[in-house]
């Protein structure tokens, strides 16, 4: 949401900025690891040769659809950011109506963080302890075949994370087994 202003814009940055940057949010090409550096050219010229040393090219498919992703215009940018901001909605509607969860708002992300404390400390039909988001995810992956990442590897014990770069029909699928879960939980 909003205007994002580069650092490298601002009055005597550019020769001090180094932007590490790739296709697979801006472009839907998650995966596919392509990315690329600008910036000084002596930083430029050094990281070069240890990427040289260290990794090895992208393919050539890639590279031609990278080429055509930042050569093809605004449009399709514009429709997958409408089509997140939709999809962020739903997900937050749908996650919100679940007691015990409590949904935030992003402005820049495809995954939501959802608090996810009050439901902490409860026990699964089989009487398993559910005290951390850690074991929430695996309670759900397990039972209702849906992946959360713990809130944990982020730094933020009692919530997790959840993307919603899905088709709605995954996405109002993946919501109503997560509250099928939730609510089983004792």
């Amino acid at each position: 949401d909003g205007k994002h202003h580069s650092i490298a814009s601002f009055e005597g940055m550019k020769e001090r900025t180094l932007i590490v940057n790739g296709a697979s949010k801006g472009f839907a090409m998650t995966g596919w690891r392509l990315g690329f550096m600008a910036g000084p050219e002596a930083i430029i010229k050094f990281c070069n040769k240890l990427q040289g040393q260290i990794t090895s090219g992208t393919c050539s498919i890639a590279q031609m659809a990278a080429t055509a992703a930042f050569n093809g215009g605004k449009s399709t940018v514009e429709y997958m950011v409408s089509t997140y901001r939709e999809r962020k909605e739903l997900m937050r509607e749908l996650l919100g109506d679940i007691a015990g969860l409590k949904v935030n708002n992003p402005k820049g992300a495809f995954y939501l963080f959802v608090d996810a404390s009050a439901v902490l400390g409860k026990k699964t039909p089989e009487g398993k302890s559910i005290n951390t988001t850690l074991e929430l995810a695996q309670y759900l992956l397990e039972d209702k075949h849906v992946a959360i990442v713990a809130g944990e590897a982020f730094g933020l014990e009692g919530c997790f994370r959840i993307s919603f770069a899905a088709a709605n029909e995954e996405l109002i699928d993946g919501a109503k087994r997560i509250k099928q879960g939730i609510e089983n939980l004792v």
